[in-house]
């Protein structure tokens, strides 16, 4: 995988256009959220308020997204936080991960930390195809993530916004644009995934 900085400014645009959906987001079948699923997680703030992101919350989001990744089993490989929404991106770990029930922990526990402000009632969601999950795929995805701020002109393409990263438990200064990050990221993927992770009978995805 091609992992220098070159490549990592260069994608500016989106490798998978977001359909636009109702208010009320639908969801696939459960069963494509669990095991070593592969999910692209937005939350927007209500109204897209601005105003409560700062260091203080990034601190504890960061406490949080620990918790997520070891009570849901999850790594979390690329994640940005927005003036006034964030993404992220996790991949299973376990047979009984489910993405589901972390992002309903990190939204409750997130709550009172974004109070006043609010999030929009679902979060967005875009699980990864088999094409999207290669290694050359998924980190452009990832490097698609970190690159929000450049796109909203909040830095520029050779700076390094302040509230993004990775989580990985055991390595808390990790950092997907750092060098070396990858080769390392797939070695302890490989290793903390359980051998039974990918034992999902996937029904067809409606459109």
């Amino acid at each position: 995988m091609n992992g220098n900085r070159k490549d990592q400014r260069l994608v500016t645009s989106s490798p998978t256009p977001l359909k636009p959906r109702n208010f009320y987001l639908p969801r696939l079948d459960p069963v494509f959220y669990r095991g070593d699923a592969a999910i692209h997680w937005s939350l927007t703030v209500f109204d897209r308020k601005t105003g409560w992101l700062n260091e203080s919350f990034h601190h504890r989001f960061r406490e949080l997204m620990l918790h997520v990744a070891i009570r849901e089993g999850v790594f979390c490989p690329a994640y940005c936080l927005m003036p006034d929404h964030m993404h992220l991106l996790w991949i299973g770990l376990r047979r009984n991960t489910d993405q589901r029930n972390g992002m309903s922990f990190l939204r409750t526990h997130l709550k009172p930390l974004l109070s006043p402000f609010r999030f929009q009632p679902q979060a967005h969601d875009h699980v990864l195809s088999e094409e999207e999950r290669k290694r050359d795929a998924f980190a452009k995805i990832c490097f698609y993530i970190l690159a929000n701020p450049v796109r909203a002109k909040l830095i520029t393409e050779s700076g390094r916004w302040p509230f993004c990263g990775a989580m990985i438990p055991g390595y808390p200064k990790s950092h997907p644009l750092d060098e070396g990050f990858w080769p390392l990221f797939w070695k302890l993927y490989y290793q903390s995934r359980q051998p039974d992770a990918g034992e999902r009978k996937l029904p067809p995805k409606i459109s």
